[in-house]
C-alpha cells in the first residue's frame, strides 16, 4: 500500500429510536405488502422517533457512546462535523447544538450536507483538517430523522426510510492503522432524481407549499437504483485501485444500507462473498448518512471487525453524491 494513514478511528457509537415500524404496520397505513417491500428492498422494519424528537438528541447520544468507547473526554474534542440533511433547524448548525449537549466546549462545530454520503464526506473533510490544521481529536457524526420528511401516502418512498445516528472519534494514526484513502464524487445534473423541494429559497414554508407536500422526499426510484449501483461500483473500484488494495484483501465491506438489491449488485461486481458484506438494512431501513456509522459500530461491537482488519466503505446519495473509503482498524 502506498498510502499511510494519518487519522484512525479510536471509538464508535450509535443511537436508534426505541420505536419499531414494521412492514405489517405499513400495510395498515398505505397500499403495500410485506412481500412487496421485502422483494424490492430487503427491509423488514425500521426505527422511527417520536414526533418532535430533535436530531441533536439522537446524535448526542451516539456521540457520547463513541466518546466512552474511545475513552476520550468531550473536552478533548477539538472538531465536530455532522453529516445530515435533517438538522434541528435551518440554522444554527446542529453540530453546535450537539457540542453544547455533550459538553465539547473546545470544539469547532459545523454541519455538512451530502445526503446519504454525508458521513463519508465528513470523514474525508475531518482527516484533511487533521492533516492540514492540526486537529487531534475529532468527532464525526452521521445522523438523520428522515421520517420528518417522509410522505406517508407515497408507498414508493415511505417504506424505505428510518431514523438513527452513528458516530466515530478520530485521533492520530498509530501502527499504520487508520483511514488509508477516501474518494468522493458528485453529479449535479442528476439532482432532480432524489430531492426535497420545500423549505428552501425556491419553495419557502407557506401553507400552500405545505399542502402540496413540498417538504417531503421525491424520488425517481428506478433511475436512482441504476445510478446507485454504477456509482458505488465505480467508487469502490477507484478507492481500492488508488490505495493499492485488491478486493479479496478486504475483511469486510460495509455499503450504504439503502436497499438490499443495490448491496447485492455491488458485492457481486467485486465477487465479495456474502459473509464479508455487512447488512443491517433489514432492521433499520435507509438511515441515510447514519447507515454506515451505525453499521461500523455494530460490526465492531459484535466482533465482525477486529483490530488490523481492512474494511471498505461505500455510499451513494442525493446530489447526486457518492463516496468510498478504505480503513485499517
Amino acid at each position: 500500500m502506498h498510502k499511510s494513514p494519518h487519522a484512525m478511528i479510536l471509538g464508535t457509537g450509535r443511537s436508534v429510536p426505541d420505536r419499531v415500524l414494521t412492514n405489517a404496520d405499513l400495510e395498515r397505513m398505505v397500499d403495500t405488502t410485506d412481500s412487496w417491500i421485502m422483494e424490492r428492498t430487503g427491509i423488514r422494519e425500521r426505527r422511527i422517533v417520536e414526533p418532535g424528537t430533535p436530531l441533536s438528541d439522537l446524535a448526542a447520544a451516539a456521540a457520547r457512546n463513541a466518546l466512552e468507547n474511545a475513552a476520550v473526554a468531550a473536552e478533548e474534542i477539538d472538531l465536530i462535523i455532522l453529516g445530515s440533511v435533517t438538522g434541528d433547524m435551518k440554522f444554527p448548525a446542529t453540530a453546535c447544538i450537539i457540542q453544547d449537549k455533550i459538553g465539547a466546549k473546545n470544539a469547532v462545530a459545523f454541519d455538512l450536507s451530502a445526503a446519504c454520503s454525508g458521513f463519508l464526506y465528513s470523514l474525508q473533510v475531518a482527516t484533511a483538517m487533521m492533516g492540514s490544521a492540526g486537529y487531534k481529536r475529532v468527532l464525526v457524526i452521521g445522523a438523520e430523522i428522515l421520517t420528518s420528511m417522509v410522505n406517508w401516502q407515497d408507498r414508493d418512498t415511505c417504506v424505505l426510510f428510518g431514523d438513527g445516528a452513528g458516530a466515530v472519534v478520530l485521533g492520530p494514526s498509530i501502527d499504520n492503522r487508520g483511514i488509508i484513502h477516501c474518494c468522493l464524487g458528485s453529479d449535479g445534473s442528476c439532482a432532480n432524481l432524489l430531492y426535497n423541494p420545500g423549505c428552501g429559497s425556491i419553495n419557502p414554508p407557506t401553507p400552500e407549499n405545505a399542502a402540496a407536500n413540498l417538504h417531503t422526499i421525491n424520488m425517481a426510484g428506478r433511475e436512482v437504483f441504476r445510478h446507485a449501483v454504477t456509482a458505488m461500483t465505480n467508487a469502490m473500484q477507484q478507492v481500492l485501485q488508488e490505495a493499492g488494495i485488491a478486493p479479496e484483501q478486504l475483511n469486510l465491506l460495509i455499503p450504504h444500507q439503502a436497499n438490499l438489491r443495490i448491496i447485492e449488485a455491488v458485492a457481486k461486481r467485486f465477487d465479495v462473498p456474502a459473509e464479508k458484506v455487512y447488512v443491517n438494512v433489514d432492521r433499520f431501513g435507509n438511515t441515510s448518512s447514519a447507515s454506515i456509522p451505525i453499521a461500523i459500530d455494530e460490526a465492531r461491537r459484535t466482533g465482525k471487525i477486529a483490530s488490523g482488519d481492512l474494511v471498505g466503505l461505500v455510499t451513494f446519495g442525493a446530489g447526486l453524491t457518492w463516496a468510498s473509503s478504505v480503513i485499517r482498524f
